[in-house]
């Protein structure tokens, strides 16, 4: 299996300086490499790929000795197929025929990874390995850069990437050939439903709670984007007002990630077989303001629940319960959710007067009463065995 394993890093003010540079010309390497593929198509409708702008990379490094020759030129041509990667998305949205949204160019503040493709090439994870009590990584141009190893890393180290989020700066290391850890067999299985009152409710009647950490954090979010927005801009209290609020995100961000870990866990550790809802939660955001000529209804209404439903991190949770599934050798399903909300479990009976609340079913056929989530998830865990025993016959 591959996987990811995430540190803090502990620079020095030096290392920190050299960091931020080394992020800030490949940035500028990023942008200049976009701008030359859109006037090249502009003035002679000539398409530049990635090999050409890779072999003139010597040129560039040789030209600009103090800056882009500093660092390495693996992680120089990460950034060129990062780009590369960005408009071949790009061409297939346009094919698919939704809307294109070209590449654009990445400001301070909206490029902060820098990616060495190779372990040994222009970086190395444990470059001290003698060293009795701190592990460090060696950067082309940084140095050595002591880690806060906070678990040990397994597998085989292929790509480090150096990440920076506000003040801190953080090492992800992609790890081929990861051993998996199966847990032992229980014997049981679960339909899951996902909701915003509970983040998950099992068919065996469990209701796992959902944090809300936005709503949590809303009034101090509200407060400090409030200060921000009375600040002038370019000023050194702007920067630090725009710090305080992307400190609060960053809050909130970690949070819904320790929520969604913490439920995964609990479901893996008692399951062999976990079906859920192969849900689009990004039709289900969308916004219902409409156009001039045909606006929405209810706006405010459907605002709030996309609110709510984003909050709750459904895709961040299933996720990492993908994940987790994999690595302890649980089975995860996924069915279609069309109708399982309004489908009674015990006669089959379907009809939206079958939800009388939010959290209330009643069968208008065979009068079977329970709560609405519960009923979803014995659908979802009948509809997702189905789909296993059919599988298997095949």
């Amino acid at each position: 299996m591959r996987r990811s394993f995430r540190f803090l890093l502990r620079p020095t003010a030096r290392q920190a300086a050299a960091l931020a540079a080394c992020l800030e010309d490949h940035r500028q390497l990023y942008n200049a490499a976009l701008e030359h593929r859109r006037t090249a198509y502009a003035r002679a409708g000539v398409s530049v790929r990635y090999g050409e702008q890779s072999a003139e990379l010597k040129h560039i490094r040789g030209d600009d000795p103090d800056g882009q020759g500093c660092w390495s030129f693996s992680s120089q041509q990460a950034t060129l197929r990062r780009l590369d990667k960005a408009f071949r998305a790009f061409f297939d949205r346009v094919k698919a025929g939704r809307t294109p949204g070209f590449p654009r160019f990445k400001g301070r503040g909206w490029f902060d990874t820098v990616e060495w493709p190779k372990d040994g090439d222009g970086c190395r994870w444990d470059s001290q390995p003698g060293h009795p009590t701190t592990t460090y990584v060696r950067l082309q141009g940084v140095g050595h850069v002591r880690v806060h190893r906070h678990r040990p890393v397994r597998g085989q180290v292929k790509t480090i990437s150096v990440k920076r989020e506000g003040p801190r700066w953080f090492v992800v290391l992609s790890c081929d050939d990861v051993p998996a850890g199966p847990l032992p067999a229980t014997g049981a299985v679960a339909g899951i439903d996902m909701g915003v009152a509970s983040l998950v409710t099992t068919s065996d009647g469990q209701h796992l709670s959902n944090p809300r950490p936005l709503a949590a954090s809303a009034g101090r979010l509200a407060a400090a984007q409030r200060a921000l927005a009375r600040k002038k801009r370019g000023s050194t209290r702007r920067r630090e007002a725009v710090a305080r609020v992307a400190a609060l995100h960053a809050r909130v961000r970690r949070q819904r990630l320790d929520g969604a870990h913490k439920a995964a866990l609990a479901l893996v550790r008692t399951y062999d077989v976990i079906v859920h809802e192969g849900l689009r939660i990004a039709n289900m955001t969308r916004s219902a303001s409409g156009t001039i000529e045909a606006p929405g209804r209810n706006v405010a209404q459907k605002s709030g629940l996309n609110r709510s439903i984003l909050d709750a991190g459904w895709g961040v949770f299933l996720t990492i319960l993908a994940y987790k599934a994999e690595s302890a050798g649980r089975e995860l399903i996924a069915v279609n959710p069309a109708g399982t909300s309004r489908t009674c479990a015990r006669c089959g009976h379907c009809a939206k007067e079958n939800r009388v609340t939010q959290a209330g079913f009643a069968c208008t056929a065979c009068g079977h009463a329970a709560h609405a989530d519960v009923n979803a998830a014995v659908n979802i865990l009948r509809a997702g065995l189905a789909l296993r025993q059919a599988g298997q016959a095949a």
